[in-house]
């Protein structure tokens, strides 16, 4: 049911990447050119991006496994469950560093660079996408599920997106306490660790693991409230992980089915979309639209399954 490297998950924390016995034998990811809207994208090129994008993750999550007991909260933001912490600006400014330093004529979109709230956040990715010159925008969050973070729980990464004339076409999501590394480039395929992963195969929503947020916002709060007693009898089981980067790359590799929620901002969105489509799963607003970085309310899934959780999370009153 499930690829055989995402089998066989070892307990955290793990500093060697998981390998079974009946894991695959270890590939290097291929690259042909991309074509994003008028551009082309040469395979040097690719290999390039994914390469500093994979080095500015890697120390990041570096910083994050050298403060893995938890962090102290120095500021809430939008609310008391919206949490800081010294570390998030710190992974940013060397994510930053590291990608600039490369790329100096890239823009770049980071968590920490944008006040807190919805509204800002959405702000913030529009003036971006209306006033990018290059054509590049990387899309950053440094620490995905900080108050997992804060508390000393290993499910916590950086996210890492490149987005090409407004379409996403590189994504790394680096758990740092796992050493899994996932990657994805447009149109080549999605890996972690150079395995190639693949979405889960279940067919039925009685089969299907689904994820789901437990989101700090009032509204976006209610709709998880909504959705929970209409799905649990539905699905095998809903997890809650703290981690959208996390249960987005889960869903890419088989290890969940689906995820979904209400409210997100691109950056905790868009490197797992392309793991999820490179991966040959489905990615999309609520309403059933293909998912772009203008959108807030995301479902990802394994494709088999998506029309029919799309229609139970509007049958709880989920709009």
């Amino acid at each position: 049911m499930y690829p055989s490297h995402c089998r066989g998950i070892r307990s955290y924390p793990s500093s060697t990447p998981s390998n079974t016995s009946t894991s695959p034998q270890r590939t290097t990811p291929t690259f042909m050119t991309t074509t994003t809207n008028d551009s082309t994208l040469t395979e040097d090129h690719l290999r390039a991006l994914l390469g500093v994008a994979i080095a500015a993750s890697k120390k990041a999550g570096e910083i994050i496994l050298g403060n893995a007991g938890g962090a102290e909260v120095t500021e809430r933001k939008a609310n008391s469950r919206d949490l800081l912490t010294l570390v998030d600006p710190l992974c940013e400014k060397t994510i930053r560093e590291t990608i600039l330093s490369s790329y100096p004529s890239h823009d770049f979109l980071g968590e920490e660079d944008v006040p807190p709230g919805a509204e800002a956040s959405a702000a913030a990715i529009r003036e971006k996408l209306t006033n990018n010159y290059s054509g590049f925008l990387w899309i950053v969050d440094p620490i995905d599920g900080t108050s997992n973070f804060v508390h000393g729980i290993p499910l916590c990464m950086p996210s890492i997106a490149l987005a090409h004339n407004g379409e996403i076409i590189l994504g790394v999501i680096h758990d740092p306490h796992r050493d899994e590394t996932f990657t994805a480039i447009r149109g080549h395929g999605a890996y972690m660790n150079n395995n190639p992963i693949k979405v889960g195969t279940q067919s039925s929503l009685g089969d299907a693991i689904v994820a789901m947020g437990s989101p700090p916002a009032e509204t976006s709060m209610n709709m998880s409230l909504l959705a929970l007693p209409h799905l649990m009898p539905k699905v095998r089981t809903i997890r809650m992980l703290g981690s959208a980067a996390l249960m987005l790359a889960w869903v890419a590799c088989g290890r969940l089915t689906a995820y979904w929620e209400y409210d997100l901002s691109s950056w905790d969105v868009a490197a797992g979309s392309i793991l999820i489509e490179e991966a040959g799963g489905e990615m999309s607003n609520l309403d059933g639209r293909r998912w772009d970085v203008t959108e807030r309310k995301i479902c990802g899934s394994n494709g088999s399954i998506h029309q029919v959780l799309l229609e139970a999370l509007k049958e709880a009153g989920v709009a």
